[in-house]
This record gives C-alpha cells, structure tokens and sequence, in this order.
C-alpha cells in the first residue's frame, strides 16, 4: 500500500519532489546570469576599450596633431617631439618706418643731456589770454634760470596780457589757428616743443593751458622733475568706444588696435621724449591723414591719442601711466570740471596734494575701474604737481591760498 503524505500546503510528496527539481533547474540556469556570469561580459568590455585606446594612439601615432604628439611614449624615438606652431614672419617694414626705427633706438641711447644748469620749459598752449598770469609769476619768481616759458596762442592780439609780464613778455612764439579735437591741436604741441628745443638747457618739458595753476613750489616741482627718467604722459587701454572705439583698421599696418592708447593731452616729457616728437613722421602722418572731423571721414581726437600712442609704442618702460596735471572728470561730461571761486579753498588744493594713485575708468557700459599707485624711481609719490580748469574768478583766491599750501 502506498503512503501518500502533502506537504503543508496541501502538495504530495511526489508532486513536491517534482517542483523541487523544476526549481533547482532553474537556479541552475539563473546561475549563469549572476555574478560569474556579469564578470565574464565585464572583461569583453575591458578588452574592446583597450582596443579602442590601442587604436587611437596608434591613429596618433600615423595622424599626429599639429601641436601636441603623444606617440613618442608609446611608438618610440622616430616620431618628432613636441612641436609648436611657428610665429608668423615678421611683418616687412617701409623704408619711413625702418628710419624711425632706427632714429628712435639712437635717441633714446643717448645719455641725458647734462649741463651745468638744467631748465623745465614751461609751454602754454592757450587759445587766448593767460588770466592766471599773477599766479606763475608767484611761482616762479626766485628761480630765474631754472626755467623758460613759451606761449602759443591762436589769436595773437590776446597775448597783451601776457607781455605786461616780464616773465612771460617776448616769449610768445609763432602761432597758428587751434581747433579742439583736431590735428591741429597736435601741431601747436610739436610748435611749442620745436621751439623750446632750441635752448639746450631745457631737459623737461611741460605742457600747460591758460586754466592750469600750480599745486607745488618751484623747489618741488624742480627736483620732481629732473630727478626722474621718465615722461608723465596719461595712457592706458580704453576698450570702450572713446578707447578703442576710435581706432580704425587704415592705421594698419603701422598701428594695431592692441597699440592703441588714450589719454589726457596735458604730458610732461624729457628731452629724449621731445626730440622724437617732433622727428616722427611716419605715425604723425597716419593720424594726420586718418583723424579728420566730417560724416564721411573718422575722428579719432588726436591730442587723446597720438602722443599716448606713439610714446607707448617706442618706448612704454620710458612713461608712466598718468598725467602730473590734477583734472576732476567726476561730472561725467565731455569736459572736465570748472572750478569757480566757491570751490577753491585750501583744503580743495590740499587734497590734491595728498592724492597718490591714478584712476582711469573705462568708457564702455561695464565702466571697469583701475587704480594705480603714482611711482617715481621705486618710490611712492603725490601725483600732481599742477591742476586744471580754474576760472579767471579764482584768481585771487589762488593769490591768498598758494603760500600756504606751498610751504612744505
């Protein structure tokens, strides 16, 4: 007789024995799908990427890139090294250009010119009288054959008032017609050094308006001056449409836009610096021709740019970057500020005094702000030694005030 036993779950014996072999069969077969299983799919891939690794050096190896080879690890010592583009040839100059080239590296070899009593030319260039006349004659009285004066003027019936000086009488030069924003505002610069040039003495040159004033002694301003072998000439990259807005490409190829520089027209250059301004034709020529005012023509304001530009060019160790003449842009319009009689007071001039690092602010929207300390031979020093606009009003205020902020 046979015993017939279920399971719990209300299974056979027999019925049991057989699910629990279906079941083992497919444990089996799952077996070949688990971990032993993965592990053999995972070395196939491992060695279809060595194969693919293999291949692209060797595609580097028979394809090499232009600037960088990696095959010398791994296909040995014939393949070249590293290799890296060659600059481009430089570019072939013209015969005007090759000269200046020349002219400049002589010049600026040359050592500085010494005598036995070097000179500041003081050059003012002013469309008409000189109001603050009384002041200068305040500054340099006391230090007669330290200094010269020259005067340039548009109109030269307004010169009356600078002849009643005896500073500044028999000092005016020949002068022509000045327009703002023009080459000819250039000119009158290149007049006023040719001029100045002629007396040997004179080893630092300074450019002033009928509106600048002095915010230092003579002493000071003196050894300033001569005790650096720098230009004070305003310069530095404006990317913004009054910077790099006003290049255009037929300065090239004797100008790139990457050369291209702005800044105030008011610069103090050495003797070097002088004598290549007036010798240079071969960049003069181009903003001559270039920077024109008209519709159909560019204006490139070249009194903001011409001199910046040129000087940075064959010499930017030689300038710094700022201008020793104090100008308050803070208004924002084409024209810096005007100082009426309200405005001046001692503590205005004091403060300029005491300012050590110049500001350029660019002219595009982001307005990028850059601050640099004002450094002479090494050292940290005030910034301004003159300033600009003052009005004719001012006058005698200035006459009050100079004595005291001119004492230290």
């Amino acid at each position: 007789m046979e015993l017939k036993f279920q399971s719990p779950s209300g299974e056979s014996a027999t019925q049991a024995r057989k699910t629990g072999g279906h079941d083992q069969q497919r444990r089996t077969m799952q077996g070949a799908t688990t971990p032993r299983g993965r592990g053999a799919r995972r070395r196939v891939w491992i060695a279809a990427l060595i194969s693919m690794v293999f291949l692209s050096v060797l595609g580097a190896c028979i394809y090499p890139p232009t600037l960088l080879r990696v095959c010398p690890l791994f296909c040995g010592a014939s393949v070249p090294p590293l290799q890296v583009l060659p600059p481009p040839p430089p570019r072939i100059l013209s015969d005007q250009e090759l000269s200046t080239r020349v002219l400049v590296k002589d010049i600026l070899s040359l050592p500085a010119n010494l005598t036995e009593m070097p000179k500041i030319a003081f050059m003012f260039l002013t469309p008409g009288p000189l109001p603050l006349v009384k002041l200068w004659e305040d500054f340099f009285r006391g230090h007669e054959g330290k200094f010269s004066v020259y005067v340039h003027a548009s109109k030269l019936s307004t010169l009356k008032t600078a002849w009643k000086s005896p500073l500044f009488a028999n000092h005016d030069i020949r002068s022509q017609k000045v327009d703002w924003g023009k080459i000819s505002m250039v000119d009158a610069e290149r007049r006023l050094i040719t001029n100045a040039l002629q007396d040997p003495d004179n080893q630092h040159f300074v450019l002033l308006s009928e509106s600048c004033i002095p915010v230092r002694s003579f002493d000071f301003v003196y050894d300033y001056l001569l005790g650096s072998n720098v230009s004070f000439v305003d310069c530095f990259d404006d990317p913004g449409p009054h910077g790099r807005g006003r290049y255009t490409n037929p300065f090239l190829p004797e100008i790139r836009v990457e050369e291209w520089r702005k800044g105030s027209q008011w610069f103090t250059v050495k003797r070097q610096h002088a004598l290549l301004l007036i010798a240079d034709y071969v960049y003069y020529s181009k903003f001559k021709q270039i920077c024109r005012s008209g519709a159909e023509t560019h204006n490139c304001y070249p009194d903001e740019h011409y001199v910046q530009t040129f000087l940075h060019m064959i010499d930017p160790s030689g300038i710094t970057n700022w201008s020793v003449t104090h100008v308050d842009w803070s208004e924002g319009k084409w024209h810096p500020k005007k100082y009426t009689r309200e405005d001046v007071n001692i503590k205005l001039l004091k403060n300029i005094q005491a300012i050590d690092e110049n500001v350029h602010v660019s002219s595009d929207l982001k307005k990028q702000l850059s601050r640099r300390p004002c450094m002479v031979n090494g050292e940290r020093k005030p910034c301004y030694l003159f300033a600009r606009k003052y009005l004719p009003e001012t006058l005698n205020i200035l006459l009050d005030v100079f004595p005291n902020i001119t004492n230290t």
